[in-house]
């Protein structure tokens, strides 16, 4: 059975965590993932991307930690691995979901007000 490396808990690097977090996608994907409560496919998750860097961005955040990915046959499921990190760097996954919920929602009143001044 083909396995992926993960760092172990005690190894994740909060730089690590950080870099990988800073990147939109990769950020979209960890906020995705924190809805989800099972294992997704990378195929389930429609990216801006194309597919080999969709790819590499999931073996970013895997590397540092921030997910988990097994293969399921030929797919590869991925989930939040939300404890580690809460467990290593306690209320930072929540601070960082907030922040990009709060930015998202500012960019959508921009757009409605947008809309609103040009109709």
């Amino acid at each position: 059975m083909r396995r992926l490396n993960h760092p172990n808990t005690p190894d994740i690097q909060l730089d690590a965590v950080l870099a990988a977090l800073s990147d939109p996608v990769r950020r979209l994907i960890a906020c995705r993932l924190s809805h989800c409560t099972d294992e997704q496919a990378c195929l389930a998750f429609e990216l801006p991307v194309s597919k080999s860097t969709a790819s590499h961005h999931f073996r970013v955040l895997r590397e540092a930690g921030v997910i988990r990915q097994e293969y399921e046959g030929t797919s590869i499921m991925n989930s939040l691995r939300r404890e580690d990190l809460e467990q290593r760097f306690p209320g930072l996954l929540q601070a960082v979901f907030d922040a990009q919920n709060s930015a998202e929602a500012e960019a959508e009143a921009e757009r409605e007000e947008a809309a609103a001044e040009a109709g």
